[in-house]
């Protein structure tokens, strides 16, 4: 049996540029409310069309950044690993994430205070392992507790281009042995890893990094994600994908796409691959 995709997502009623906290936020460059507002109810509608349960989360005055559900926390099973957000201005964020796992029956976990760990935005499973992002936003040690809490196999990857500060704005796992990811922003080690752990990858190049197109939402054999890239599109295309290419520049400028305004709810430990060894992708 098949899982129903369930995605949990936010509205941009409070989304802002209001700090700088990445290469790619700056206040003098405005957000768009109007436009803001429709794209992502461009991104939601496209994923109600294809199948996918979305639960809404309340969006909170003050919490400009909410809307990137991504880095709520990571789902697994029935628990719900909750970040610890390294810069102050997102802090306030996680009792509003904790409240809402625990109202909808998840076991809520928190990390040792010392650490930091930012979610579903720098760990996602490919296979039966956890790919970790680590140096900007979250911590090697972090992952470590994180694998040993769940009992799964972490694989930490350190990340050396402050624009790809998540892990998902630079890798997206399409199937369990399938992902995209563009090399620049890994040393040479967590390349090596990369390669030597996921047989099918696709290289992205760094015009069409910049576009985020790593971060981008998988169901099923459809790839959600920003457009402007259009070599990769023809790739994942020749590999039997369907893309749906998204404008969501004014969430770029927060330096977020299409993963990071979702959060698999599900799941991010790949379920649908253990329910139906047939199917391949599942939402990221």
């Amino acid at each position: 049996m098949v899982r129903t995709p369930r995605i949990l997502m936010c509205e941009p009623e409070y989304y802002g540029i209001e700090y700088e906290i990445n290469p790619w936020m700056n206040r003098q460059v405005r957000s768009d409310p109007d436009e803001s507002r429709r794209q992502w109810w461009r991104l939601h509608d496209v994923l109600r069309d294809l199948g996918v349960t979305i639960a809404r989360l309340d969006p909170v005055p003050g919490l400009p950044d909410l809307v990137f559900t991504a880095n709520a926390g990571l789902v697994f099973h029935k628990t719900f690993i909750s970040s610890r957000f390294r810069h102050g201005v997102r802090q306030g964020e996680t009792p509003v994430f904790e409240r809402w796992a625990s109202a909808h029956g998840f076991e809520v976990v928190t990390l040792p205070p010392r650490y930091h760990f930012e979610g579903a935005g720098d760990a996602l499973f490919c296979g039966e392992a956890l790919f970790a992002g680590y140096r900007f936003r979250s911590d090697a040690r972090s992952h470590q507790w994180v694998g040993e809490r769940l009992g799964v196999a972490v694989l930490p990857l350190e990340l050396v281009d402050p624009r790809f500060y998540h892990l998902d704005t630079c890798f997206c796992p399409l199937s369990e042995d399938e992902a995209i990811y563009y090399p620049g922003a890994f040393d040479d080690y967590g390349r090596s890893v990369l390669q030597d752990r996921i047989p099918n990858l696709l290289e992205v190049s760094a015009e069409e990094a910049v576009s985020f197109s790593c971060n981008a939402v998988v169901v099923g054999k459809t790839v959600i994600l920003n457009d402007g890239s259009p070599k990769l599109a023809r790739a994942l295309q020749g590999w039997g994908y369907e893309v749906r290419p998204l404008r969501l520049s004014e969430f770029i400028k927060a330096g977020g796409s299409a993963k990071c305004l979702t959060l698999r709810i599900d799941g991010e430990e790949a379920a649908a691959w253990k329910h139906d060894p047939a199917a391949v992708g599942v939402a990221r």
